[in-house]
Parts: C-alpha cells; sequence; structure tokens
C-alpha cells in the first residue's frame, strides 16, 4: 500500500513519486498540463501542474486547491478582488466558478482536485498561512507517544457534498503511532519538519515549502519536534459523486 507520495520538494531534490500526465475528466482546463501522482475510487486526484499563459474557464468542472511552488500565478472572478498566489500561497477554486488564471511566466502548482455534481459553493477562498486559527481537539491518548499536543484549524472551505475541507492548521510538537490514516489528505509544509514513519521502519522526512499527499487507510505515522504549520486539503469519506 502507498503511504505517502510526495508531490513537491521545496529544495528541488529528485521525487520518488510516479506521475502520469491524464485528464481529470473531459472538461479539465489543465488537461494538457496535468501531472497526476494519485488517483482515487472516491473521485480525488493529487498532483501538480506546470503552466504559462491565460486561461478562461466559463465554469470550473471540479473543485480544487492549489498551492504556487514556482512562479506567480493570478486568479480573477466576478465580485472579487484577484488572487495573486506567489510561491507557497494558495487558494481554493469552487465548482461551477467562472474564471480568470494568468501566468506571465512559467509557473508551477501542487494540487488536490475532487469531483462535484452538487455545488453548493462558488468562487475564490484564500488559504492563509496567518490564518484566524482556532483550537481544535487534539488525538486521543492511546495513539500518542509522548505529551499530547495543542492543534489549531482555520477552515477557509467546505463541500459538503464530496466531504472536502482546505485550511490552515497547525500544531505543538507529538510523536503518533503508525496507523491508518482516517482521511484523504493534501498537505503542503508551511512550517516545522515532520518525520512520516511507515510500517517497514522507513521515515520520510518534510519540511517547511514541501508537499505531499496521504491516501485514507495508509499505514502512517507522524513526529515533529517544533511547530508544524500547514495547508491542508481533507476528504473524510468516499464520495459517489464520479464525473464527467
Amino acid at each position: 500500500m502507498t503511504v505517502a507520495l510526495v508531490l513537491h520538494r521545496a529544495d528541488g531534490a529528485p521525487l520518488s513519486t510516479s506521475f502520469r500526465r491524464a485528464a481529470f475528466g473531459k472538461n479539465d482546463p489543465f488537461a494538457r498540463n496535468r501531472e497526476i501522482a494519485w488517483e482515487g475510487p472516491d473521485s480525488m486526484i493529487a498532483g501538480r501542474v506546470s503552466l504559462v499563459g491565460e486561461h478562461r474557464i466559463a465554469s470550473f468542472p471540479h473543485i480544487e486547491t492549489i498551492v504556487v511552488v514556482e512562479g506567480e500565478l493570478t486568479l480573477e472572478t466576478a465580485g472579487q478582488a484577484p488572487l495573486v498566489l506567489g510561491p507557497g500561497a494558495g487558494a481554493v477554486v469552487g465548482c461551477g466558478t467562472a474564471l480568470r488564471m494568468s501566468a506571465e511566466s512559467r509557473t508551477r502548482f501542487v494540487f488536490c482536485a475532487a469531483a462535484c455534481k452538487r455545488p453548493t459553493k462558488t468562487g475564490l477562498a484564500p488559504l492563509r498561512a496567518d490564518a484566524d486559527f482556532k483550537p481544535t481537539a487534539t488525538l486521543p491518548a492511546d495513539v500518542l507517544l509522548g505529551p499530547a499536543p495543542e492543534c489549531r484549524s482555520d477552515n477557509a472551505f467546505t463541500e459538503d457534498d464530496v466531504e472536502y475541507k482546505a485550511g490552515t492548521w497547525d500544531s505543538t510538537p507529538y510523536h503518533r503511532i503508525v496507523r491508518p490514516h482516517r482521511m484523504n489528505e493534501f498537505m503542503h509544509l508551511l512550517a516545522g519538519g515532520v518525520r512520516f514513519a511507515a510500517p517497514d521502519g522507513s521515515v520520510l522526512s518534510m519540511g517547511a515549502g514541501d508537499a505531499l499527499f496521504v491516501p485514507q487507510g495508509a499505514p502512517i505515522g507522524w513526529e515533529s519536534s517544533e511547530r508544524v504549520a500547514k495547508f491542508y486539503v481533507v476528504q473524510s469519506v468516499h464520495a459517489s459523486t464520479g464525473r464527467d
């Protein structure tokens, strides 16, 4: 079983992840540029996109969270101020959004997208490193290998139809056993470092600027020795939507 897929390394180190060029449905605006690292039975994908130039999309065909890792991307939709995303900045595009996207030079972003047949929230939702954090529940004692952490989050976008949530999260240091991951989760680390343990004893070390995806059910552990902050996307159930 795949434990975690590295989507980007901030230091430019080579990736062991395999990417395949493919579209996400017949109306995918990035069909020629999309590289998929993971595609699940729940109509969710994760990977990376490289592009340059202008894209005008009358109705965005799915939900997509993007985090720029190289270059600069401008997103424009009616009724909102333009979003200019440089490296480390991100946003969620709601399904059905009319969008103009432009990049003056080669730009790359990592993504986590999901199909959605009955969208309830259109527009752009920026992700903020300086989020309006609110305390959230800590981890259960039976999975911890040390003191319980203090966790906070700021959920910026929710699409109930497919149990899709995106936002910003941080935590004090903690150490957790290897256990099946409870959800599909995309992570882009903003601060700190994490050592992700696999059942065979191997460890994947990730730091600020790195991005990865952990599929639901993948056995994985967590160990951090400093504050960690991340952009996240989670999907806690298998969606039944499919896509065109």
